[in-house]
């Protein structure tokens, strides 16, 4: 399912999302979990790590937007479930658990933005997780950084062996938001919890090798962006229902 393709797409995706809503209460209590790792190990913040391209580095601060989160039910129907935007923040433990009512039954997949949308992008001075102060907005014509890496690594030549990824762009050609579809196990129409893995090394690995000798360094809607963007939104996996 694509979530936007274009914005007048986006603009009908909600309002056929908000009818079928309708036609179904969302009374089942879910809680969503983002794990945060490096491979199959948990990502501890100041820990030194190797990454998937045999680097090691230090990841200092990972955050990234998630938005507009979707369920598809085993009979095909959509049900928004969530238009709210999160900012998923490593250092913050409660950031990476969102709790949202799901309609009845067993759910297919599940669906959401990774990054926030255009409109939002423009929409001027904001609040909550889109709060400039986040730490996560360049400026009215750049918009928000979807997501962020940042570090220290020996294979960085920079001041102080920094590295640091601000993935951001919202307009044709630069847009690094993201669709993320995810198969949900079936549970019998039993599901409490969702546990969704995302693994960091997916920055540096995909279409586009990503190493931190290289190219340390991302601060600008670019080409670069759009492929830094093209590797992470692979990251994310369904480990375990409840």
């Amino acid at each position: 399912m694509r979530i936007f393709k274009a914005l007048s797409v986006f603009f009908v995706f909600q309002l056929l999302i908000t009818f079928v809503v309708s036609a179904q209460s969302l009374d089942k209590k879910v809680t969503i979990y983002f794990e945060n790792k490096i491979g199959i190990d948990p990502l501890v913040l100041g820990n030194t790590v190797k990454n998937i391209n045999g680097e090691e580095m230090s990841i200092e601060r990972c955050k990234y937007y998630i938005s507009h989160l979707v369920v598809t039910d085993i009979n095909g129907n959509t049900h928004m479930v969530s238009p709210q935007y999160y900012l998923i923040d490593e250092s913050d433990s409660s950031s990476k658990k969102i709790k949202v009512n799901f309609p009845a039954g067993n759910i297919k997949s599940i669906h959401f933005l990774l990054g926030v949308d255009s409109i939002r992008n423009v929409s001027g001075v904001q609040t909550g997780a889109l709060d400039p102060l986040q730490g996560m907005f360049w400026t009215w014509n750049s918009g928000y950084i979807m997501a962020k890496l940042e570090g220290v690594s020996a294979s960085a030549n920079t001041p102080g062996n920094r590295f640091t990824y601000h993935i951001g762009g919202f307009k044709n050609g630069m847009n690094t938001v993201k669709e993320i579809d995810l198969p949900v196990p079936n549970t019998l129409g039993q599901l409490q919890e969702i546990h969704i893995s995302a693994d960091i090394n997916h920055w540096f690995k995909g279409n586009t090798i990503l190493k931190v000798s290289e190219t340390p360094v991302c601060h600008t809607p670019g080409a670069l962006a759009v492929k830094i963007a093209d590797n992470y939104m692979t990251m994310f996996s369904i480990n375990r229902v409840n």
